[in-house]
């Protein structure tokens, strides 16, 4: 067992119940200092807590508290430029931030590092009304199953999900092996699954015969083995490979059927992968694979499945186009679209994709699903997230040209009915309670690039915000090999996105937004804050703030010790420190290979966080602030604030259609989806495995 994995999962914790009355004294304490960091215990695991011996109570305890400490960012000192905040930057003159500002700067000239020298204010002990989360007692069943649904998931899975999965093969070896799911519907799992059980010298030979398949397979198995990206849209700089795996990626490649035209679509790369894997030493062995090789090698001619399609299509000649689309369900569904504007019969179009519907996967359906809800629907912008391990996304103006309403229901319908009829072989939900909030939650389908966080929930979702006047954004780093210099900056915005004011480094305060002040180096550690006023800035029209993090001295997140950023909500921002963990809603570490982040956008009129999770480029420009990347903000706001993707209320209705009663009384339900309780926006592994 892990709790330090199922805490943050699952926000459970497990424990065997022992023979001792442990004094309540020390339950007492436990759970004020547990308190202090915004969580508490259920009725059963206090029970359970009880029965520990002091010995067995320690060692819990003290990695609980780690854990927590971890995962609300409480484990570092926030020493901000301006030790009372905010009212200290409030009463400041220009000057005296000026004053300070030059002589910080100065020292990064001079290699020394001035801050003003300010006392301390004694702080009023916070006032603000706080709930607690609840730490649940699990069982060694419900833990074991977060590895067999990662495995099962239907979409790309996060780093963080990746680390979990190695844990469970270094920790349980052979025996894992045992909690493996029938089937892994994603080849990028299977690759990493596969690549992970090598590295630790566990017999693989079964699970490769059963999960892989295609040449692109064992591509990513060797990919996975070079610690690149299992996803293949980023090149791999493969390593050496011992011959006992090189002999069994040739093996697998040899026995995956037809493999020339899967290795053409990655031609570069399989070239690349063959000086490592030496094909041509074993021509009598695999001979498959070395007339494959031949081909890529030497550029010899090869008819492939796009290139006939593209030929038909530059041809005019739809009808075999749709023919060869029929043969791959999957590449159809995503031509539809350009299907039905190429033809003069649309009907023929869906009338063909009708015959192939049930073999394109759910998480597909639900995509084409809302694409055609909302074609008509004349969005400005269109918003894609590039597949890859980095967060991006590229926002473009919309110029589809238009089809017209009825062609769309009809491939809605058609898509909605597919779905129902799949969901409708699965286990009976019983009566089910499904939370209208769900409405304001995307579905996880792309998870690869996501932060590790408190709350981890899928890019595009709104949260609510709890009742406060103030929002305090946070960030802490350290330098890593050279100074480093990270910056918070918040974006003000008007209802259509339009510029309203900047607080960043280079201006520490409008009305109703303040910065503690720009730290540009942290050998040991530095943090930033900035604070929110809502009916201040409302009052200026300002209705979108968009939280930058930008690296000021270009060094990637993921070359730093620690970065990590957050927000809380004060109600009495000026009682209690200025970070303190029972307030923190959600905290987010910065490890990607990038140099600016956008981690959320709040929506002060409705009072949510957008949960965005993005980045901006891997090559900012020459000056890296939020002022220079201005334009691109402005876009990727409005894009995002006007993102339709599929939502879980949506998923779990279709559901509800196929296998369940919906009713009124969450006591009456056998089944609950809803934001805080049952199936919940943040049980990723489960929606994935078990609802896509």
């Amino acid at each position: 067992m892990n709790n330090s994995i199922y805490i943050r999962r699952k926000g459970k914790v497990y424990l065997d119940k022992g023979q001792n009355a442990l004094p309540k004294d020390y339950l007492f304490n436990m759970l004020a200092n547990v308190e202090r960091l915004g969580f508490t215990f259920s009725k059963e695991l206090v029970e359970v807590v009880l029965t520990l011996s002091e010995d067995r109570m320690k060692t819990f305890y003290k990695q609980l508290v780690n854990d927590l400490n971890d995962m609300v960012g409480d484990t570092v000192d926030y020493l901000p430029m301006y030790p009372n905040f905010p009212e200290q930057v409030k009463q400041a003159n220009t000057e005296e931030l000026y004053e300070n500002a030059f002589w910080h700067y100065l020292g990064d000239v001079l290699g020394t590092r001035f801050l003003p020298n300010y006392e301390k204010n004694r702080r009023s002990p916070l006032k603000d009304e706080i709930r607690l989360k609840v730490i649940d007692l699990g069982s060694k069943d419900d833990f074991n199953s977060i590895f067999t649904r990662l495995l099962g998931a239907k979409t790309s899975i996060s780093a963080t999900d990746k680390s979990t999965i190695e844990w469970f093969v270094k920790t349980y070896n052979n025996h894992v092996l045992t909690l493996s799911p029938k089937e892994i519907p994603l080849k990028e799992n299977v690759a990493f699954y596969i690549a992970s059980l090598l590295q630790n010298n566990i017999e693989a030979d079964e699970q490769i015969k059963h999960h892989v398949a295609t040449a692109t397979d064992v591509l990513r198995i060797a990919t996975a083995l070079s610690d690149g990206d299992i996803s293949l849209a980023q090149n791999t700089k493969f390593k050496s490979i011992s011959k006992r795996h090189r002999r069994l990626l040739l093996q697998t490649l040899e026995n995956t059927g037809s493999i020339t035209e899967d290795m053409l679509r990655y031609k570069n790369r399989w070239k690349r992968l063959g000086e490592i894997l030496h094909p041509f030493e074993y021509k009598k062995q695999f001979p498959k694979c070395y007339e494959a090789f031949d081909i890529l090698r030497n550029d010899k001619p090869f008819v492939t499945f796009n290139n006939q399609v593209e030929k038909a299509l530059a041809n005019k000649d739809l009808p075999q186009a749709r023919q060869l689309l029929k043969t791959r369900p999957g590449e159809y569904a995503r031509r539809l679209d350009h299907l039905i504007r190429l033809s003069d019969q649309a009907q023929e179009v869906i009338a063909d994709f009708k015959d192939i519907a049930p073999k394109v996967s759910s998480p597909v359906l639900l995509q084409l699903k809302t694409h055609f809800e909302e074609r008509y629907n004349n969005h400005a912008l269109r918003i894609f997230f590039p597949k890859g391990d980095v967060s991006k996304a590229m926002a473009i103006d919309n110029n589809l040209p238009k089809i017209d309403v009825e062609t769309c229901q009809k491939v809605v319908d058609l898509c909605k009915q597919t779905l129902v009829e799949k969901f409708s072989i699965l286990p009976p939900l019983g009566n089910v309670y499904l939370d209208e909030k769900l409405k304001d939650y995307t579905i996880p389908f792309g998870q690869r690039s996501a932060s590790k966080a408190l709350k981890t929930i899928p890019r595009g979702s709104e949260l609510d915000l709890p009742s406060g006047d103030t929002i305090r954004l946070f960030i802490y780093w350290k330098d890593g090999d050279s100074r480093t210099d990270i910056d918070v900056s918040a974006l003000a915005l008007d209802k259509n996105s339009g510029y309203i004011s900047t607080v960043a480094y280079y201006n520490l305060k409008t009305e109703g937004i303040y910065h503690s002040g720009d730290i540009t180096s942290a050998p040991h550690g530095s943090s930033e804050f900035i604070d929110i006023e809502i009916s201040k800035c409302l009052k200026q029209g300002i209705r979108y703030i968009v939280m930058s993090v930008n690296s000021y001295t270009k060094q990637a997140y993921c070359d730093l010790p620690i970065c990590f950023a957050g927000y809380m909500v004060r109600q009495f921002p000026e009682s209690g420190e200025i970070y303190d963990p029972l307030t923190v809603e959600n905290k987010f570490d910065l490890t990607a290979n990038t140099k600016i982040a956008i981690p959320i956008i709040i929506d002060l009129e409705e009072n949510k966080v957008i949960w965005t999770d993005l980045s901006l480029t891997s090559n900012p420009s020459t000056n890296n602030n939020v002022h220079h990347n201005l334009s691109t903000t402005s876009i990727i706001n409005k894009a995002m604030t006007t993102l339709v993707k599929p939502k879980l209320y949506d998923l779990f209705s279709l559901h509800i259609a196929a296998r369940g009663k919906q009713v009124l009384d969450i006591c009456e339900a056998k089944t609950i989806f809803a934001v805080d309780q049952g199936i919940r926006p943040s049980d990723i592994d489960i929606i994935m495995s078990e609802y896509l």
